[in-house]
């Protein structure tokens, strides 16, 4: 088993290695042609306000659903951490069960092995007095 694993981390790593290539050299950012930077540039006062109106909705529907994948996870954290609570108990309560079977099979064997010291103690005396 050991040499299966030692051999897919080998193949692993021999696999990233020809996976990587240089990179040719990019600039960090792309040059936008004049007549684009001028349409993303409103004229008017009111095409401002509407864009930033717009901006201020996009990022509050952003926020609302940032804050529902939050309560969503935490949901799910909660579920995680009740189920191990869940599994450690009913581990407790098994250690617990099984010591108490040991136990009490300790007392039987305790006491079959007294009952058996007994008879043969009896059978001695029936026997030393024939």
């Amino acid at each position: 088993m050991h040499k299966v694993i030692a051999t897919l981390i080998a193949s692993l790593f021999a696999a990233s290695a020809f996976a990587q290539t240089a990179t040719p050299a990019v600039p960090a950012t792309p040059a936008k042609p004049a007549a684009h930077a001028a349409a993303a540039t409103p004229a008017t006062p009111a095409a401002v306000k509407a864009t930033v109106k717009e901006d201020k909705a996009v990022a509050k529907a952003d926020a609302k659903e940032m804050k529902a994948d939050a309560k969503a996870d935490a949901k799910v954290v909660k579920a995680n951490a009740d189920a191990t609570a869940d599994v450690a108990v009913a581990k407790a309560d098994s250690h617990k069960a099984k010591a108490k079977a040991h136990k009490k099979a300790v007392k039987a064997k305790a006491a079959a092995a007294e009952e058996k010291s007994s008879a043969m103690a009896d059978a001695k005396k029936d026997a030393a007095t024939k």
